[in-house]
């Protein structure tokens, strides 16, 4: 499989115009990325612009901290979907983790899930954040509610993905979820990260990843 077929084409930053998710559409289809994943103000737009073409529309809830009521990441969520969005990221609630509240970090994402209905659904743990304990227990969650993919992280916390929390994601979800791997910036973490057991890879540099895919 191509490396492209594996790549969330990303653009969340708050300065984004029209124009630049025009652009980011239109570079997904000449590339052939898995997604784009955009703002939910921009999902109308995206899903508009990918109208007949193969990449999807993804989109963030609770973004970027997780610390959201959960009524309105569902709330976000139904408003992303009705756009067109065919594929949600959504952020743990990772103070809820942080006080060992797995009831409250399970009532969310469940939210989000039933929200999503036949939408894929990542959780977003945010691994810079957590102790493998907690890495471990988040996946478990994540899983239990019925979500598809754990992903590692938002790239706007301290630092994004490694390769040893990608391993541990992977060896607690086994083959029953998808392992996405945020913040991605060269072919060289792709490989990485594609090692380690991801399957899919969220990057605002796309393009300049399948530079040198022939060597990964």
């Amino acid at each position: 499989m191509s490396i492209a077929a594996l790549i969330d084409h990303t653009l969340l930053a708050p300065d984004a115009t029209a124009q630049h998710i025009r652009t980011l559409c239109r570079e997904a289809v000449d590339h052939g990325f898995a997604t784009v994943c955009v703002s939910p103000t921009r999902v109308r737009l995206a899903a508009d612009e990918l109208a007949g073409h193969a990449p999807r529309v993804c989109s963030v809830i609770g973004f970027p901290s997780g610390a959201h009521l959960s009524e309105i990441k569902a709330a976000e969520t139904k408003a992303a979907v009705n756009d067109g969005a065919d594929e949600i990221d959504m952020v743990i609630n990772v103070g809820a983790v942080k006080d060992d509240d797995w009831g409250t970090v399970e009532s969310d994402i469940s939210a989000v899930v039933d929200a999503a209905g036949m939408a894929i659904v990542k959780v977003i743990l945010e691994v810079s954040e957590l102790t493998d304990e907690e890495i471990t227990r988040a996946c478990q969650a994540a899983e239990r509610c019925g979500a598809d993919f754990v992903k590692t992280s938002t790239g706007f916390s301290r630092h994004g993905a490694t390769a040893e929390a990608v391993s541990l994601m992977r060896r607690t979800v086994g083959d029953r979820l998808g392992v996405a791997s945020g913040g991605i910036r060269t072919p060289n973490d792709v490989a990485t990260m594609l090692r380690a057991g991801a399957t899919r890879i969220g990057a605002s540099a796309g393009v300049a990843l399948l530079v040198d895919e022939e060597a990964l």
